[in-house]
C-alpha cells in the first residue's frame, strides 16, 4: 500500500551569507536582466516546476522572487530555500499578498525581503499529516524523528530570518497571523506600496 505523508510548516541561519566571486566579470552581469519568478498557490502541486527554475538560472545572478502561497510541504519549502541559496542567487522575496507555512522558508533565504501593508504571513509549528493508516511501530518512530525536525526547522527559520528565534517563536506557538507592517516593525523586511502614486519598483531595483 503506497503511503502519503506531509509535514506542512506555516509558523511555521546565519543570515544571508556574502556572495563569493564569480566567475563572470562584473560588467557582463550588469548586462544580464533581471529574471522574475512567482510562487504561487501550493508548494507540493509546484516544486517540480519551481525547482527546475531555480537550478536553470546561472549561479549568482539577481532577481526577484513574488510570493502568493499558503504553504504546504515543509520539504518543498527546504528545498527551495536550500537551492536559493547554495545557488547563491542575489533575489528580492515580495510577498505581495499570503506568504505562511512552508512558504515563509524560501521567503527568508531571500536576501532582500518585501512586504505591502496587505501582506499576510502564518506562522505555526510543523505539523504532520497523514491519509493512511499507519503501524503502531511506524508511528512511533514518526513522532521521534517529528520532534527532531520541529526543533531543526524552528532553528533553521531564525537563522535564515537572521533573527532571534525567540521573537519568532512568539508568533509560532500556538501560531499567529503576522502583517506585513509587524515583520517590517520586526526588522526582517521592508514595506512598499503597490498602490501608490510613486514607483516602487525602485526601491527593489535599488535593493
Amino acid at each position: 500500500m503506497n503511503k502519503r505523508r506531509r509535514l506542512n510548516t506555516t509558523s511555521s541561519l546565519k543570515s544571508y551569507p556574502e556572495t563569493s566571486t564569480s566567475f563572470r566579470s562584473y560588467s557582463a552581469r550588469e548586462k544580464e536582466p533581471d529574471w522574475e519568478i512567482a510562487i504561487s498557490g501550493d508548494l507540493g502541486d509546484k516544486e517540480s516546476d519551481l525547482v527546475s527554475r531555480l537550478v536553470d538560472l546561472p549561479r549568482g545572478t539577481r532577481g526577484t522572487i513574488f510570493f502568493d502561497s499558503p504553504g504546504g510541504s515543509v520539504y518543498s519549502g527546504l528545498t527551495l530555500a536550500s537551492l536559493i541559496r547554495l545557488r547563491q542567487l542575489d533575489v528580492a522575496g515580495v510577498a505581495l499578498g499570503e506568504c505562511s507555512s512552508a512558504a515563509i522558508l524560501p521567503f527568508a533565504a531571500c536576501k532582500h525581503r518585501f512586504v505591502t501593508t496587505y501582506t499576510t504571513l502564518l506562522f505555526h509549528p510543523v505539523r504532520w499529516q497523514s491519509e493512511d493508516d499507519v503501524r503502531f511501530e511506524e508511528a512511533a518512530e514518526w513522532a521521534r524523528h517529528f520532534k527532531i525536525m520541529e526543533t531543526d526547522f524552528d532553528r533553521l527559520q531564525a537563522q535564515l530570518f537572521g533573527c532571534e528565534q525567540s521573537l519568532l517563536d512568539k508568533w509560532t506557538r500556538p501560531g499567529r497571523f503576522v502583517s506585513g507592517p509587524e515583520l517590517v516593525e520586526a526588522g526582517l523586511a521592508q514595506l512598499i506600496d503597490p498602490f501608490s502614486a510613486e514607483d516602487q519598483w525602485k526601491a527593489i531595483e535599488a535593493r
